[in-house]
């Protein structure tokens, strides 16, 4: 099933402030919170829905990148991204606490976590993907190595020897330390994140030996990623939870993919379009002839009119890019250059001082070409 577009799961237009943009989230939160909608899967799931659209809109860098590649510009290469069913309410509420605020009413808690206990995030790893033309085109599946941050299998990245903890007895496991302070105003309530347990709420009893209680390991991972067809130089396509593990079963940091392009021999790119300049022959361009050029895929046979002029741009409908939000294919424009010979033989010159006092071969002074950049503007609007 297709996602809906963000702007609409919020009920915003595309130029709505960050003010406007939490709002609009908090008001959805509020509606279909699960505590507000105990065994309600369609509230759970427009729940979910909401808290993706407001992760994607709510950061400057991941609305850029939708707003220029929709769907597949934040999780389109992992074939699926987060997807409002790959959510789960513990990523909800760590990452979005600050939503729902103390007032918030429900079982939410403590601002970041349903319990109470902080929830830790690993952290984001960004790799750079060559992919040539024909790839772009088709799509395609990579295969990396990563080294990165993954839980401790020993600990099942708990970071206790046997899964034994202790309640932190700063905080009593709530993982935040309250104070009262008397002021002219009266007492003045304040929670900050307990140092002791960094939040956690637990104390590590007996330190896993494999990861020294941090419950990550360094590793290498093999990881697969379908690049959607379409893509460019320079974008950056996200992978949900295949970054760095975080310490003792947090929530996993995203893979960023920065795509780069591998210059074709023979193809240049300009947006979904693709240019290819073909020179030919005077006597090609005056008589007429078919040539052979490449494509993507293969080669196209295409045919040069007679009485061609350099300059001449032949259109190959359909046979350039992709676009990688599914608007269509670019087309393939050849840019004609008729080729003049700079040495000649005795009789190529008596043949050519022949034909320059037939009238075909006088200019005509009155008919002005178009400059190249002039003519390709006609292609690209």
């Amino acid at each position: 099933m297709a996602k809906r577009d963000y702007y609409e799961v919020l009920g915003i237009t595309k130029n709505a402030s960050e003010e406007e943009i939490k709002k609009a989230y908090r008001k959805l939160a509020i509606k279909f919170h699960p505590d507000k909608n105990p065994d309600d899967k369609s509230a759970e799931d427009k729940f979910k829905e909401a808290a993706e659209a407001y992760e994607i809109l709510s950061h400057q860098e991941k609305r850029q990148r939708y707003n220029q590649y929709g769907h597949a510009g934040v999780g389109g290469a992992s074939g699926g991204g987060h997807g409002h069913g790959g959510m789960n309410m513990d990523d909800i509420f760590s990452q979005f606490g600050d939503i729902f605020g103390g007032g918030f009413g429900f079982g939410g808690g403590n601002g970041g976590s349903r319990g109470g206990r902080r929830v830790t995030r690993g952290s984001n790893l960004r790799v750079k993907v060559k992919l040539t033309l024909k790839e772009i085109a088709n799509g395609a599946e990579k295969k990396i190595k990563v080294n990165k941050f993954v839980g401790c299998k020993t600990c099942s990245g708990s970071g206790a020897k046997n899964g034994q903890f202790d309640t932190c007895k700063q905080c009593n496991g709530s993982g935040v330390v309250t104070r009262v302070q008397q002021t002219i105003l009266g007492a003045m309530q304040t929670q900050t994140t307990c140092n002791v347990c960094s939040g956690e709420g637990r104390i590590v009893k007996d330190k896993c030996n494999t990861c020294n209680g941090d419950g990550i390991v360094r590793e290498e991972e093999v990881i697969t990623i379908n690049m959607p067809a379409g893509v460019a130089e320079g974008m950056q396509l996200s992978m949900s939870g295949k970054g760095n593990a975080a310490p003792r079963g947090g929530i996993n940091g995203d893979l960023l993919i920065v795509i780069e392009e591998e210059e074709h021999p023979d193809l240049k790119r300009e947006g979904n379009h693709l240019i290819y300049s073909l020179n030919i022959s005077f006597p090609d361009a005056a008589i007429g002839t078919s040539v052979e050029i490449p494509t993507i895929d293969a080669k196209a046979k295409i045919k040069i009119e007679p009485g061609t002029q350099s300059g001449k741009v032949l259109r190959l409908k359909g046979k350039g890019l992709p676009d990688v939000n599914s608007y269509g294919k670019g087309d393939l424009l050849v840019e004609i250059s008729v080729f003049t010979p700079t040495t000649l033989s005795a009789d190529e010159k008596k043949t050519l001082e022949q034909l320059k006092s037939s009238k075909n071969f006088i200019p005509n002074p009155n008919k002005k070409e178009k400059g190249f950049f002039e003519r390709m503007k006609d292609y690209f609007e």
